[in-house]
């Protein structure tokens, strides 16, 4: 749909960046800090490891500054589960504590807003050697106290909270394990099972932590963070597009229904039972479900996706996320009989592989709108490159500004759709090391002047596409 007179962006909207305590803090073994899970995974040679990062922990204040500068109304960043409650349970960390303090009022004397991510891939790893981690019951309580600390000591001042961030990949991991916390040792007989009882767990312990905050800070908004690639059909034939209402259903009805709606998806439901794969559900995880749901949702997307139908006698296959971001990232899957992936031939693709599409953004905020009713706010979208930093100290990023540009015109047109979306926080504030391509890709409005093993000075500087977001920020919108 086009318009005659577009509606600006409301007075009042959110827009930042966003940041993960393991991918930019650094300083994972200061003041009383555990390691996370992350944190002790095998690091391949040519990439960067997570023990100094972009050193943010200590140049938070500097780093905020920018933001600032830059007009940030607010910044999404997340606090670190092992800085607060170090073994994982029990003894809550004081110097852990306070530096979040001090993050916040940071923020706050600034103008900005914090949007805080309770977690973001970073769970204990002492919890992964004592019981699994998340694929373990015992972990519900844990997370719970942990949350509950949280919101006890910073809820007076944090009114913006998300949980688990892209929280439905764990179901993907059933595939092929790459995102999120690991799933090693589950063999592909048990992966279908082993992935839903995984996505059953956080999605109780999610549900769980939105009542306990909404019963201590009832003018909160609390809900989850997913990752969204909206699918296209492949073709025109009917068949494929059942595929694109199953590709929603299976990336992210699935765990916003319950989120939600208080119940699971019955497309999905039918087909884990279909499987013999039904989560495992304990006495009161359906009341729990049923009585605290988010309100309001917190989007991450970077592409759409192209599909067609699957038969059960197809080869099944795991989006393929290659080290070095190759071009099957998100396009080549298949779930037998459900759906399965396609390269979308409109579309061209970044230097990582991955296909760029700005009215995919506006498809999966009206989706999402339209099915939910709850304010949106976009807390990841961005353009991962090989940034150069010049002799003068500047650093040329037209095609950042040209990604941002078109993803924020689908904004506001998405605003004029009816989605009442109320913030734009992409990925990133500064750069920071990448899941998987290490500081090799970069994300930035603010360089660090860092290499993969080499930290030089970690001296910011402002990119192009700095000054270009504050202009942006300055006219609400209004000049891109």
């Amino acid at each position: 749909m086009e318009y005659k007179k577009l509606i600006s962006f409301p007075e009042g909207f959110l827009w930042g960046a966003s940041t993960s305590a393991f991918q930019c803090e650094g300083a994972y073994d200061e003041d009383g800090k555990s390691k996370c899970e992350r944190e002790l995974r095998p690091v391949p040679d040519n990439i960067a490891d997570f023990s100094t990062t972009s050193d943010h922990y200590h140049r938070y204040k500097e780093d905020i500054a920018l933001m600032k500068e830059m007009g940030f109304k607010a910044y999404r960043f997340s606090i670190a589960w092992t800085r607060i409650i170090p073994n994982g349970d029990g003894i809550v960390n004081a110097l852990g504590v306070k530096h979040y303090n001090d993050v916040i009022d940071e923020c706050l004397k600034n103008g900005i807003t914090p949007i805080v991510t309770l977690h973001h891939f970073d769970i204990p790893n002492c919890l992964e050697e004592r019981y699994g981690g998340w694929r373990s019951r015992e972990v519900i309580n844990d997370f719970a106290e942990y949350c509950t600390v949280c919101f006890k000591e910073f809820g007076d001042r944090v009114k913006h909270w998300t949980v688990n961030n892209e929280y439905n990949s764990f179901f993907f991991d059933m595939l092929n394990s790459s995102f999120g916390d690991k799933t090693a040792g589950i063999d592909d007989q048990n992966a279908l099972k082993a992935g839903i009882n995984i996505a059953h767990i956080k999605l109780v312990a999610e549900s769980k932590v939105i009542g306990i905050c909404q019963e201590m800070w009832p003018d909160a908004l609390i809900g989850p963070t997913v990752h969204y690639e909206p699918g296209y059909a492949n073709s025109s034939r009917p068949e494929d597009q059942l595929a694109v209402d199953n590709n929603d259903a299976f990336r992210v009805y699935l765990y916003l229904d319950v989120a939600c709606k208080g119940k699971y998806h019955p497309l999905v439901w039918r087909f884990l039972e279909d499987r013999d794969a039904l989560p495992d559900i304990q006495p009161g995880d359906m009341e729990i479900i049923a009585a605290h749901n988010a309100n309001w949702l917190t989007l991450n997307y970077y592409m759409s996706a192209t599909v067609g139908y699957s038969r059960l006698e197809d080869e099944s296959v795991g989006m393929a996320i290659s080290q070095n971001g190759g071009a099957d990232d998100m396009t080549s899957y298949n779930i037998q009989g459900v759906v399965k992936g396609y390269a979308n031939p409109h579309l061209v693709r970044s230097e990582f592989g991955w296909e760029i599409d700005a009215v995919g953004l506006r498809n999966a905020l009206r989706r999402l709108a339209y099915r939910y009713d709850l304010p949106i706010i976009i807390t990841e979208n961005g353009l991962g490159a090989y940034d150069k930093l010049e002799e003068d100290g500047s650093i040329h990023d037209p095609y950042r500004i040209e990604y941002l540009k078109n993803h924020i015109a689908q904004c506001r047109l998405a605003i004029n759709d009816g989605v009442n979306l109320i913030g734009f926080c992409p990925w990133s504030a500064i750069d920071l090391i990448s899941t998987h391509q290490g500081m090799a890709k970069r994300y930035g409005f603010i360089y660090v002047n860092r290499d993969e093993h080499d930290l030089k000075d970690l001296k910011r500087y402002r990119k192009d596409s700095f000054y270009w977001y504050q202009k942006v920020i300055e006219s609400n919108g209004e000049i891109l």
